[in-house]
């Protein structure tokens, strides 16, 4: 039987500050558990339904169908919803091969898409300014689909990581050259900016190479595109070329 401190301590872990006091972050399903697993990550409390099918055989805190609604963050629960140890945060090493940039993005869904890409293109290392939304935001895990497991996310200064670099630095901007025309390196960091205000002045200025997703409907148009869409259409031009 779920207790209510075990209902109290799942539900505070929606809040970043109990994240970083207790180490601790939620996952919920088969599939984002069943990732995480596979790729190490040390589950601390696991609550299963009676009809979850424990493929890892791992010990689990048996719920009703009713209890788990009231630990899930999510409106159709799956299943299985586990608490698991977060990763040590990373050293900032130098960049290498292809890497992302997130400058100020904000919205955990996005951040979250912006992470599967990252895993579905070969992407290693996503960079985060630190007033990019956190990546163990319950809402950030589920929209990642178990990528975070893969995906290393380092939270730093972007200007002092941008400014030391040897790689190319490009980012999506209006003045910037046509995608599909301009050459791309094979290696190298791409900056996205925030939803509502692109990528700061201070990390603008360290952009070396500047992209233009071109638009191709004439007259009365969208103003812009979704952040995570843009990621997904530079990361596949950049690996087309490869």
């Amino acid at each position: 039987m779920l207790s209510k401190n075990q209902l109290r301590q799942v539900k505070l872990l929606e809040q970043k500050k109990h994240r970083q006091q207790s180490g601790l972050f939620v996952a919920e399903g088969p599939k984002v558990v069943g990732d995480l697993l596979r790729c190490g990550f040390k589950p601390q409390t696991v609550f299963a339904t009676a009809a979850y099918e424990n493929p890892f055989g791992i010990d689990c805190i048996e719920v009703t169908p009713d209890e788990l609604r009231k630990l899930s963050f999510l409106q159709h629960p799956q299943y299985v919803l586990a608490t698991f140890c977060m990763p040590k945060t990373s050293e900032v090493t130098e960049p290498r091969g292809l890497c992302l940039a997130l400058d100020g993005v904000q919205d955990p869904g996005n951040l979250g898409t912006i992470i599967r890409i990252a895993d579905w293109f070969g992407i290693d290392t996503i960079y985060c300014s630190q007033d990019t939304a956190d990546a163990w935001n319950p809402k950030v895990v589920q929209a990642t689909m178990g990528s975070i497991a893969r995906v290393n996310i380092i939270y730093t200064k972007l200007t002092d990581l941008l400014g030391q670099t040897s790689l190319p630095v490009y980012g999506t901007l209006l003045d910037g050259e046509d995608l599909y025309s301009k050459n791309l390196a094979e290696e190298g960091i791409i900056v996205m900016g925030n939803e509502g205000n692109g990528i700061s002045a201070e990390v603008r200025q360290l952009v070396t190479e500047r992209l233009l997703i071109p638009c191709y409907r004439k007259g009365d148009t969208a103003e812009s595109l979704n952040v995570a869409i843009a990621t997904a259409i530079t990361c596949a031009e950049f690996r087309r070329r490869k």
